[in-house]
């Protein structure tokens, strides 16, 4: 089976922001793993990432014909910069829920991470930067995503 290359990037403006977003499109993320650590200015968090950047979703064997089929991988986001978060349609005391992110959106002065079913969260501050990071190997996706492009 061939595996993809870690993806490790750091974005500092939007052009940056776009290519994060797309790679970040249809993560999943536990509620219990996202974090605002004010002191340090940060907000973090752990997603199961859809590999977009892997192998065509047409055209080549499936995994049961010895071909390599969508996968997802653990991958590390870590938000610097950040003064405020405020958060629509996320609540945090519902430990079971999973979020999904469709995209990151830079505002003027914000960065506002928009998820499925309207929710979002934004994070306030004059120069936020965006670091992500694979972790570990990844595992095959059940399915492709498949949303209405809005």
């Amino acid at each position: 089976m061939m595996m993809n290359a870690a993806v490790r990037l750091r974005a500092v403006d939007a052009d940056d922001l776009r290519v994060v977003s797309a790679l970040l499109q249809d993560a999943i993320i536990p509620i219990t793993d996202l974090a605002f650590l004010p002191d340090d200015g940060m907000f973090v968090l752990l997603a199961s990432r859809y590999q977009w950047e892997g192998p065509a979703p047409d055209g080549g064997p499936t995994p049961d014909e010895g071909g390599e089929g969508p996968t997802r991988i653990r991958c590390a986001v870590r938000f610097t910069g950040v003064e405020k978060v405020k958060r629509r349609g996320v609540d945090l005391t519902r430990r079971g829920q999973f979020l999904s992110l469709l995209a990151l959106e830079p505002l003027e002065g914000a960065l506002l991470l928009r998820l499925s079913g309207g929710a979002d969260i934004r994070l306030e501050g004059s120069a936020i930067e965006c670091r992500i990071e694979d972790q570990g190997e990844p595992w095959p996706a059940s399915r492709r995503p498949d949303h209405p492009v809005a």
